[in-house]
């Protein structure tokens, strides 16, 4: 029953997909977690991981990238496993967590293809494809499967629907987007073949077809298959386009399938698959639209939600059945929940940062900016409240100081916040000015929302000194005070033309026409998209000889494309040695030449360089205390959240 007063009815609507009735339209997506066992059996820090998300109100799970091959298969180096009988205890384990919380759950079937790494396989086996073709990211030649291997391949999905159903599964997805195998036979792009699975669009879709087919032979027809596809790979005419995606989507709805999972992108056109934080919300809007005029199942639509009006509103406009929110409940596992109630406030949304994904790319454990507790939900499972009203000092305000802030409240210490500036969010505040970074404004407000909800005694506009401190007599102090910007000791650094990037976002500086940033980490960048969008001709110069060092692959290329796009020049291995009438004179790194540049202003984003003085100063006459964040070292949002959290929490 949905109460009248509810905020957003439409999200919390039952749903079926086939015969499977969902409480709500809330849909956690297959994200890779690498918190299974190495073998592939369900681990207790993967369980755990599932089980937040259903406590958190999610009605339905579909579980990441799970093994179908053990060959070739291999798409993580530690993923779920359904290639054998011996993975049914351990998945019923999984299957049986979420249900206590009346959410269901799917098993992704995915075969990585010729997106995969032999390294990852332990027998090092060979990657596979339909077609012998290289992918670009991956660097590997695949072997060019044979039409017999082709029907092996088919027997090992049909194994893996079985053991999930086993297990207690309530239905099972193929993976058939993002250029993954089934992908590759379906798309023109990948599948040159001549023999039964590949040429005409009725041959590419055979593979696909025989699995479907076989599933509900072997599982029922009560057993619900579902697809994940991209309906446009973004890739011209070449491969798939969306009116292919609607034709396929049609083929599949009359084999019996019971939803449509839309999706985008294949790795040669990877920004797309993941959108980064320039990205509007339900930018794919027009994807999920398409296929739900097409078909008549359920549409699943990915749409880079971060908040749930927005969500509310794909479904009230038929857009979708149901709404996959994925990084949203990375970053908050209680975001349904918190839906339900209409407290969107208190939702820490995801800031479209990609640390996530990177992590799991490049094999480090799982690991969000905006919340440390993800894939350590078991390392952070009791906070022990034994703070007795003792006072504890928390000086600064920006991420590390206001999360620190936040758990020692938690454990029941009386905390007092010191904050220099006049607003919370230390160097968030500055970043959230530029173009595309309203997310970190939302970031600032929650955080703050949760200190003033645990009665976190916050002072703004009061610098800590060590007097008082020492007046309020604390047990503890947490020194957060952030760091200076870089200003480089050169010539002219006093000149009307130099600008401090912290002036110009903060409207105490206009520059002219013609600008160089200096430095290209990220304020740099976005400050030169924020100048570009603004109409000004912009040119970054960056000493070390790549652009965006410091900045994840995966958010740089697409910056850097939309920079160049945009008419901005890029000027790498160049050193600012002075500041002149003219503009700017630099050293060539590679040769130590000099040159001189034209500009009508010079804004120096040069990063941050780390209070240490003083922060070891004051924390020095502490008994007990410690220092974090900028104040130490320079440090991301992520490992700023992530050290204040866990040092926050064993005080």
């Amino acid at each position: 029953m949905i109460s009248n007063d509810m905020k957003y009815t439409k999200m919390f609507e039952p749903g079926k997909i086939g015969k499977v009735t969902i409480k709500n339209r809330v849909v956690l997506p297959p994200i890779g977690t690498g918190l299974a066992f190495f073998s592939g059996e369900a681990s207790p820090d993967i369980i755990r991981y599932y089980e937040e998300r259903a406590k958190g109100g999610c009605g339905l799970i579909i579980t990441e990238i799970t093994r179908i091959d053990e060959e070739h298969g291999w798409g993580l180096a530690r993923q779920l496993a359904v290639t054998k009988g011996g993975y049914i205890s351990g998945l019923q384990r999984l299957v049986d967590t979420v249900h206590k919380y009346g959410t269901k759950i799917f098993v992704q079937l995915h075969h990585p293809g010729r997106e995969g790494h032999a390294r990852i396989n332990p027998s090092k086996n060979q990657i596979v494809a339909p077609t012998a073709m290289v992918t670009e990211r991956c660097a590997e030649m695949p072997h060019e499967l044979s039409t017999n291997e082709v029907e092996a391949l088919v027997s090992k999905y049909v194994l893996g629907a079985t053991i999930a159903k086993f297990a207690g599964a309530d239905g099972v997805e193929l993976h058939a987007a993002h250029g993954y195998l089934i992908n590759q036979f379906l798309s023109p792009f990948s599948n040159k073949r001549t023999d039964k699975y590949g040429g005409s669009f009725e041959k590419r879709m055979r593979f696909i077809e025989e699995i479907i087919l076989s599933i509900h032979k072997v599982c029922g027809p009560n057993f619900p298959i579902g697809v994940r596809l991209s309906v446009d790979e973004f890739m011209g005419d070449d491969g798939i386009t969306l009116e292919m995606g609607i034709e396929i989507s049609k083929y599949l709805e009359k084999l019996g399938i019971n939803h449509i999972h839309v999706s985008c992108g294949i790795y040669e056109s990877g920004q797309n698959i993941i959108p980064i934080h320039i990205y509007p919300q339900a930018c794919r809007r027009n994807l999920a639209q398409a296929i739900k005029d097409a078909v008549s199942i359920p549409v699943i639509s990915i749409n880079n939600i971060k908040e749930p009006e927005v969500a509310e509103q794909l479904l009230a406009d038929g857009v979708c059945d149901f709404v996959a929110v994925g990084r949203g409940q990375l970053a908050d596992p209680e975001w349904v929940n918190k839906a339900r109630k209409g407290e969107d406030i208190s939702i820490r949304k995801c800031i479209g940062c990609c640390r996530c994904i990177e992590a799991i790319s490049y094999g480090r454990h799982f690991e969000c900016s905006v919340n440390p507790r993800l894939g350590r939900e078991l390392e952070f499972l009791e906070l022990e409240k034994n703070g007795e009203g003792k006072k504890i000092i928390v000086v600064g305000g920006g991420p590390a100081g206001m999360q620190a802030a936040k758990v020692l409240a938690q454990r029941n210490f009386k905390v007092t916040l010191f904050e220099a500036k006049e607003k919370l969010g230390g160097a968030l505040v500055l970043a959230g000015k530029n173009i595309d970074k309203e997310k970190l404004v939302w970031f600032i407000d929650t955080m703050s929302y949760e200190l003033e909800q645990l009665g976190v005694d916050v002072r703004l506009n009061t610098m800590a000194t060590e007097e008082s401190i020492q007046a309020l007599n604390p047990y503890g102090v947490f020194v957060c005070c952030g760091g200076n910007h870089i200003e480089p000791k050169i010539p002219g650094i006093e000149s009307e033309k130099a600008i401090r990037v912290i002036d110009y976002l903060e409207g105490r500086a206009q520059p002219g026409k013609k600008v160089a940033v200096i430095g290209s980490g990220a304020t740099g960048i976005e400050t030169a998209a924020t100048l570009v969008s603004r109409g000004h001709e912009v040119t970054v110069i960056e000493m070390l000889p790549k652009i965006g060092s410091g900045i994840i692959d995966r958010v740089l290329n697409v910056l850097v494309a939309r920079l160049i796009k945009n008419g901005v020049s890029l000027l790498p291995g160049h050193k600012l040695t002075a500041i002149i009438e003219t503009g700017v004179k630099l050293e060539k790194m590679v040769d130590g030449s000099e040159m001189e540049m034209e500009f009508d202003s010079v804004i120096l984003a040069l990063g941050i360089c780390p209070q240490q003085e003083y922060a070891v100063e004051l924390a020095s006459v502490f008994d007990k205390s410690v220092v974090l964040g900028d104040a130490l070292l320079s440090s991301t949002v992520l490992e700023a959240i992530r050290d204040a959290n866990g040092t926050a929490w064993v005080f």
